[in-house]
């Protein structure tokens, strides 16, 4: 029995190099320090081995069902530990789990060589071991993929439909390993199905890699097209600001050349006393001389240009506009992160004011450094009061996922260490933003 018990534990010790190559890929975005994680994690799966060790031998359930439902259990504990979204963490973990089906595979075919005569459910001490060997040796082979390449990819995408295909990928992969357990070890030994049985999960095992490396060659392929995207569409409001401004060069080119016959006539209505008439030529002047005006939000110019495209927009579209807007000179983060910040942090703000009469339009955004190395950006605007909010978080209006303008706001703001707060009252919109500058 106590042989028995050993070897039941030991196919729960399997989840400790599991719980690491999960961790690996995210360790920038743990909720809690890796001390505290490593014992949280370390305890779950101690009581769980014992209490499913315990549960096992009172009720005879197969220890694999016990097994599999600690590990979807397990899942929730991971989700709440990391700052991932459901998307990015439940790819990781499924494709972590479908890796860990071929060391159990290979041990199962070592078991079968062993005991030929016996079965998966008779697992023994020996194949035990040779799988927890395994597992650990996958664990050293991946780290440095992925605490670099892999890490960078969650890191950097977060399109949702993206991950849930790699989830059903590694899904597939998990299945058909579930499925290929020899219940009786003979049916490996008919014909040649001791050779062709390895050789199939050795073939799997490579394909599976090699769908994860194509998986991130195509992700930065995409994140590249992406970025030269933002970086055209950044362009080109600096090219429209450019025309902004050369149009009001010529406006104050042609004012200047009148200036002379302004002053000749001011003269003479001056010596008439006409000073209503004054005051109405003076006017007219002022509002031609403003007229294109170029506004200076900032010392960075892309970002200046992009401040410049979108008051205009929201002042064409009727909404009162109030900016104060400080940030460092020079930029001292990445100047397409700010653009791409900024840029859906002030389209969602125009889009919900348009929800809401003319009248009713408004728009505040104040950015503000302190502390020498922390930037606050608060907004609020005004809209029309329906939302679609789920468990805390806002999902788009337009469609049923998530609103994508959130999501990329908040992959930017905890790239650089910081926080995103959004909320509303019956009417208006806030979102609070800290950066670590």
């Amino acid at each position: 029995m106590n042989l028995y018990i050993w070897r039941i534990l030991l196919q729960f010790l399997i989840l400790f190099p599991a719980a690491i190559s999960c961790y690996l890929p995210v360790k920038k975005q743990m909720k809690y320090s890796f001390k505290k994680t490593a014992l949280l994690c370390t305890s779950a799966i101690i009581l769980c081995s014992f209490f499913g060790i315990w549960f096992h031998l009172l009720s005879q359930i197969n220890i694999n069902i016990i097994f599999s439902i600690f590990v979807i259990i397990f899942f929730f504990l991971y989700r709440r530990t990391v700052k991932i979204d459901f998307p990015r963490a439940l790819a990781i973990y499924i494709g972590v789990c479908a890796i860990e089906t071929f060391p159990a595979q290979f041990a199962y075919s070592f078991d079968a060589s062993l005991h030929p005569f016996s079965g998966a459910a008779n697992f023994s001490v020996e194949a035990a071991l040779f799988q927890l060997g395994l597992s650990w040796l996958l664990v050293m082979a991946f780290i440095f993929p992925a605490v670099h390449q892999f890490a960078w990819i969650i890191e950097h995408m977060n399109v949702s439909k993206i991950w849930y295909t790699t989830v059903v990928l590694s899904s597939v992969f998990l299945i058909f390993n579930i499925i290929c357990i020899p219940k009786s070890y003979r049916t490996l030994h008919t014909g040649r199905m001791s050779f062709l049985f390895p050789a199939l999960e050795c073939c799997a095992l490579t394909l599976l890699i090699a769908m994860y490396v194509l998986f991130y060659q195509s992700s930065r392929m995409l994140l590249k097209h992406i970025h030269l995207k933002e970086r055209s569409q950044l362009l080109e409001i600096q090219a429209h600001q450019y025309q902004i401004l050369q149009e009001h060069m010529q406006q104050t080119k042609r004012l200047r050349h009148d200036f002379r016959h302004s002053v000749h006539l001011l003269a003479a209505l001056a010596q008439k006393g006409d000073l209503e008439n004054i005051q109405t030529y003076l006017e007219e002047y002022e509002n031609r001389l403003t007229e294109n005006m170029v506004v200076n939000y900032c010392s960075n110019p892309a970002l200046n240009a992009l401040f410049g495209y979108y008051h205009e927009m929201a002042v064409s579209n009727g909404i009162l506009v109030n900016w104060n807007i400080g940030l460092p000179n020079p930029l001292t983060v990445s100047e397409l992160d700010m653009a791409n910040l900024f840029g859906n942090l002030i389209e969602n703000a125009i889009a919900g004011c348009l929800g809401n009469p003319e009248k009713r339009r408004f728009f505040s955004l104040t950015t503000e450094i302190r502390y020498g190395n922390t930037l606050y950006i608060v907004s609020t605007n005004s809209f029309n009061g329906q939302t679609n909010k789920r468990e805390k978080e806002y999902y788009s209006t337009k469609h049923s996922g998530k609103g994508i303008g959130i999501a990329s706001i908040t992959a930017v703001a905890e790239k650089y260490h910081g926080s995103v707060q959004v909320s509303n009252s019956a009417n208006e919109f806030f979102v609070d933003i800290v950066i670590k500058i």
